[in-house]
């Protein structure tokens, strides 16, 4: 999109404020299509900095993901411009990818498609 779509700009302003993991969506980037639950960038930053962290190899990478600086006031905070998933899966057929969800970070501006809830799917 161009423009971003006010109503998801909306969605993740509030998943922001609230501080909450629970939204789920789904979006289609690129003509893939992502599931999952959205948490605030500190949450989301937070678990893929512990994942980082567990690896011996990964490690070095942790700390760009560490801590923010000081929060801004909340009169000059800015509209969100990413999405932050967790438990996500791009869905490929009746399959998600990975099976057990993973951290995606979505930029708002190129989502061309969304809906409110996540796709759920079985091998059966």
């Amino acid at each position: 999109m161009s423009d971003p779509d006010e109503l998801l700009v909306g969605i993740a302003t509030m998943v922001e404020a609230e501080q909450s993991n629970q939204m789920s969506l789904t979006v289609v980037v690129g003509g893939a299509v992502i599931t999952g639950r959205l948490a605030p960038q500190a949450v989301w930053k937070q678990r893929v900095s512990e994942v980082l962290d567990a690896s011996d190899r990964l490690r070095p990478f942790s700390p760009v993901f560490g801590a923010e600086g000081a929060a801004e006031p909340a009169s000059e905070a800015r509209p969100p411009t990413h999405l932050h998933f967790h438990l996500a899966r791009i869905l490929q057929g009746s399959t998600g990818i990975p099976e057990t969800g993973g951290m995606y970070r979505v930029a708002i501006k190129d989502v061309t498609a969304w809906s409110v809830g996540d796709f759920r799917y079985s091998d059966q």
